[in-house]
């Protein structure tokens, strides 16, 4: 029989970069792209200066942005991508986030801001092309044309 080498032991002299891994066009890079543009500032009101330092506000945004668009709601099932899946691994920089603290921030920092944050991401999607604002719809029921 004739097989490809294969040893998971083996070393390697350089590591891997996740930025090998995953490709350029992959919806991670976008949501990456897209956040990094947004103003967080109504995020930050919803933080003390005091006490233990707290993960990047950005960062989570940008975890439980990517989460929901690939229809994970779960706290837990977060906590399991940010340890397994890699674009999550990506997005995070390896930061592993407990499900209590995704969900301390969801109800308690990202709460307020929400729709002021998610209103910069549909404008900056729209600038980009990557959705339309021709049509309008409240709660998935078309409300009319937006001129």
């Amino acid at each position: 029989m004739n097989f490809k080498h294969y040893n998971q032991n083996q070393l390697v002299l350089f590591p891997y970069s996740f930025e090998e891994l995953i490709p350029e066009n992959h919806p991670v890079r976008i949501v990456n792209d897209i956040l990094e543009k947004v103003n967080i500032d109504p995020l930050l009101k919803a933080y003390s200066k005091e006490g233990n330092p707290s993960y990047h506000p950005v960062m989570m945004l940008k975890v439980m942005v990517f989460a929901y668009m690939n229809n994970i709601y779960s706290s837990r099932k977060i906590e399991k991508a940010l340890r397994e899946n890699i674009n999550f691994m990506w997005l995070s920089n390896m930061s592993i986030v407990d499900h209590n603290t995704v969900n301390r921030f969801r109800s308690n920092k990202l709460e307020a801001a929400f729709k002021d944050i998610f209103s910069q991401v549909v404008l900056l999607l729209a600038e980009e092309g990557l959705v339309s604002l021709r049509q309008v719809f409240v709660d998935g029921i078309p409300a009319g044309k937006v001129s």
